[in-house]
């Protein structure tokens, strides 16, 4: 099978013959089977972060009769939102898309087999709620503590707490273009001379990372290079005195009025580094709340001229996909005049070689800890819990828990309570984490991420390597998987799987919402998009 049928993709974004659709905008140029073990994918670019952008339950392969009928092209409500015909270590019990969720050992899965028999997934909003059936013993883990009940979880012999690394991170940012922070000796200064943890401490939940790098540990390679340097006020207040600032300055500090994930309470944030920047080296600032997006947009047009606190938060776990997009060359002006030395070594990471992309990406941490065109502050992450008698827990940045390895002490079903129920199950039409995490445990996709993180592993693939120039990947898949159904996985699996989510115009392109949001952050942009009214 080859996708689209009548040719590759245009990749450059043109339009379309037919004025039903719209230009395309995509990445993707062509996905084929080239027999029944082998898929390639055409893209329209090098793409080092092709493996990354695989490797999520969103984009799990599904088996072409199944899909074929089990999703209606003429229906409202889809069978397969409440249906699904994984290869995964579990495989799903009735659903009727309300009430509990439970899940059986498949004993033909190709890979380990799971430890418990089954797993029950239960939801509850409440975050006291889940804590108590946690005390109780009626659930074995909860997923988001509140934060006032992190301290009890942790006093309590018989509850172990598992933080959740969050792939996103709050930072302090200013314009290089604006004085004074076009002097690079003022920006370490500033760096230098700030308590960040303090800061950290006084106005982020329990759960929160303080940020040693841009990008947090989880995300592969995202950490190379030194760690950000320890605080240090007189030697910060030093170097404002060569520049002639002993005195310090005036400023602004200009933050979003409502809450954001990677910033909880940005108005708390913004007065800890007030009072920081004040009473470390004795620069003077007003507070500055504006709607997000008037603040997003004034940072991107390079308007902003005092500090300012954004965040940045990765869609997949990849280190190019951040690094790139706020110090790349298609960055915005948030932070102003880039760096030359910061596109050489981002050059170095564009390669699929993943030891030189580590170490390309480790010079641009250095090179960012040494220009100061921004202050990494923290990566905002959750807390939950398992009873302590649970062996093999873990909670994955990614949401993608491997409950397969979970033993629930002497009990022969695992009870997981998550903050809400699932809208679906049809997780390529699904970007919550209550969704995905139930979805890693049915279905699979040609790579997974590893535990413990960082890193990546083959799943349904053997292998995925790409040609030369990172325009074509291709994918030898593992021989024998078979679906929950006993229907055997082949490269036409793959092809449809993917084709059903990038062809807007596909007859099976159905889902609850029909975003397929995952699909699109990940290359671009449908295949047939509809027209923009």
């Amino acid at each position: 099978m080859k996708y689209p049928a009548e040719g590759p993709a245009p990749c450059e974004e043109a339009a379309s013959s037919d004025p039903a659709y719209g230009p395309y905008a995509g990445s993707l140029r062509r996905v084929f089977a080239r027999d029944a073990s082998t898929v390639v994918f055409e893209l329209c670019d090098a793409d080092p972060a092709f493996l990354s952008k695989i490797a999520s339950p969103a984009l799990a392969i599904d088996d072409t009769a199944w899909l074929q009928s089990h999703i209606d092209p003429t229906a409202q409500q889809q069978p397969i939102l409440t249906q699904v015909n994984g290869t995964g270590p579990y495989r799903l019990d009735a659903w009727d898309g309300s009430g509990d969720i439970t899940l059986s050992r498949y004993d033909g899965y190709w890979g380990t087999p799971a430890l418990t028999p089954s797993i029950i997934f239960v939801g509850e909003g409440d975050a006291g709620q889940r804590f108590s059936k946690l005390r109780e013993a009626s659930v074995d883990a909860v997923d988001e503590l509140a934060p006032g009940d992190i301290e009890a979880a942790q006093a309590n012999p018989d509850l172990t707490i598992t933080p959740r690394q969050g792939l996103n991170t709050a930072y302090i940012g200013f314009d290089n273009r604006f004085a004074p922070f076009d002097n690079e000796t003022v920006r370490r200064a500033i760096a230098l001379g700030i308590d960040r943890a303090a800061i950290v401490d006084a106005s982020f939940p329990p759960g929160t990372q303080l940020a040693t790098h841009f990008l947090p540990c989880a995300i592969p390679a995202g950490c190379g290079g030194d760690p950000w340097s320890e605080p240090d006020p007189e030697a910060a207040r030093d170097l404002l005195a060569e520049v002639g600032m002993a005195d310090g300055f005036t400023s602004t500090i200009s933050f979003p009025a409502e809450p954001r994930d990677y910033l909880p309470d940005p108005t708390a944030t913004a007065t800890a580094l007030q009072a920081q920047l004040k009473d470390q080296l004795g620069i003077t600032t007003t507070l500055n709340p504006m709607p997000f997006d008037e603040l997003v947009a004034a940072a991107d047009a390079g308007k902003l001229e005092g500090f300012y606190l954004l965040g940045a938060r990765a869609r997949y776990p990849d280190a190019g996909l951040l690094l790139e997009s706020h110090f790349g060359p298609a960055a915005s002006l948030q932070f102003g005049n880039r760096f030359d030395d910061v596109a050489r070594w981002l050059g170095r990471g564009r390669t699929g070689d993943a030891k030189a992309r580590a170490k390309g990406y480790a010079g641009v941490n250095d090179l960012i800890r040494k220009h100061v065109p921004m202050i990494p502050l923290a990566h905002v992450g959750s807390v939950g819990a398992f009873r302590t008698d649970v062996t093999g827990k873990q909670a994955s940045a990614t949401d993608t828990d491997r409950l397969s390895t979970v033993v629930p002490g002497d009990r022969s079903q695992f009870v997981y309570m998550q903050k809400a129920r699932p809208g679906s199950l049809f997780c390529a039409d699904e970007t919550d984490d209550v969704a995905l995490r139930i979805c890693a445990q049915l279905s699979e996709a040609l790579y997974r991420h590893d535990i413990p993180e960082p890193g990546l592993s083959p799943s349904l693939a053997k292998t995925c390597t790409p040609d030369a120039d990172l325009t074509v990947w291709t994918c030898a898949l593992r021989k024998g998987v078979t679906f929950h159904d006993g229907s055997t996985l082949d490269a036409n699996d793959v092809v449809l799987s993917y084709a059903i989510r990038w062809d807007a115009a596909h007859p099976l392109h159905r889902g609850r919402q029909g975003t397929f949001q995952a699909f699109i952050d990940r290359f671009g942009g449908f295949l047939h998009p509809p027209v923009e009214p």
